[in-house]
């Protein structure tokens, strides 16, 4: 049997008396407070999570642009030093390796954020794919530590430890500095729907941080949030999963990311089936839907209309946003129609659930 690996914070986890799980070979926080309360907190004051768990990997070289644009399927030569790039990255059958965070230090220098479940596969797909390219890759996960604070109230809570004006890092955005007389890489992206920081140290200085923010967002309220919350947090703002939402055998069309594959840009892995796609059409799409009757729709329960079988549910749970039972689903694209009812499988019994869009949350609204 496998030992769990444990991040530089795991002491302050069993400090906070978290309830923790395996995830991805992760032992990781799922709930401090409580899912829902942690929830809320996020969307009206700040929460701090524990996302070191989450692979790095840098890409250094006089090929290192090109290297990457061949990689993803969003336009890294679009990128400006200091900016950031949400792209899939796709096997040559369009199926996706997995959704990753280009940093562009500059046009020698990447920085690949990649899911944590993911990281040994997607570092091994990079090497293989990198032959031909006169670029150096090295897997840095373990060099560091990283927190995301998220919430309205995140950057006033930050910014009391920061000599770094964070006004001035946009979105999609990061810089170097110190946070709290620690040297941090400090970006501005987020998983929750709401604004918030991620922050880039040495494993060392992990807890120190996490203990300040906790410290210094006190009077705001801050508290730790777990797994359980970011999940319903990024489902609410139709922020994907990998396992749920994409996979080897899903393309970010079928998968809703269009906006992210860039076929005008020069060839990369994948592109000849996404073009194919994009002139025939998609066989799949995803959709986002509401229960009709009691139940909530968990990840691959099958979804059926008239009684045959047409697809199934990527994520589904309780909204504590809406305060209703909300699911997203990947179904035969001719079905996806607005207010259309299918049913949701819920252990061999047919729920109803009906078609609405799949954006149920935006910030601000």
């Amino acid at each position: 049997m496998v030992e769990a690996k444990r991040t530089p914070l795991y002491e302050e986890h069993l400090a906070a008396k978290a309830k923790l799980i395996d995830f991805g070979g992760w032992e990781m926080p799922v709930q401090y407070a409580g899912v829902i309360d942690e929830h809320h907190a996020v969307r009206i004051k700040a929460g701090l999570f524990d996302v070191s768990h989450m692979g790095e990997i840098d890409v250094r070289g006089e090929e290192a642009l090109a290297f990457v644009q061949m990689l993803i399927t969003n336009d890294a030569s679009k990128l400006e030093d200091g900016k950031i790039l949400y792209s899939p990255m796709c096997f040559p059958n369009g199926g996706i390796v997995d959704d990753l965070l280009v940093y562009r230090y500059n046009s020698k220098h990447f920085f690949l954020v990649v899911n944590a479940s993911n990281v040994d596969k997607d570092y091994a797909w990079m090497v293989e794919q990198a032959k031909s390219f006169n670029v150096s890759l090295e897997n840095v996960s373990d060099q560091y530590a990283q927190l995301a604070l998220q919430g309205p109230l995140a950057e006033t809570i930050l910014q009391r430890i920061t000599t770094v004006n964070l006004a001035q890092i946009k979105y999609y955005s990061f810089t170097q500095g110190e946070i709290d007389g620690v040297d941090s890489l400090i970006s501005r992206t987020g998983y929750t729907g709401e604004d918030g920081f991620e922050i880039y140290v040495s494993p060392e200085y992990g807890q120190q941080l996490w203990r300040k923010i906790l410290e210094v967002g006190a009077p705001e309220g801050v508290q730790p949030i777990g797994l359980g919350a970011r999940d319903t947090l990024r489902f609410e703002a139709r922020l994907p999963l990998y396992g749920n939402e994409l996979g080897a055998e899903i393309t970010p069309l079928e998968a809703g990311l269009g906006i992210f594959v860039r076929l005008d840009k020069a060839a990369f892995v994948g592109r000849d089936v996404l073009l194919a796609q994009k002139e025939h059409g998609v066989p799949r799409k995803l959709v986002g839907l509401e229960m009709i009757d009691r139940g909530i729709a968990r990840s691959h329960y099958p979804l059926q209309k008239d009684g045959q079988e047409i697809g199934f549910i990527t994520s589904g749970s309780f909204s504590p946003t809406l305060n209703k039972n909300i699911a997203l689903g990947l179904i035969r694209a001719e079905l996806a129609i607005q207010g259309e009812i299918l049913d949701v499988m819920i252990r061999g019994k047919a729920v109803k659930a009906k078609i609405i869009p799949s954006l149920f949350y935006k910030r601000g609204k």
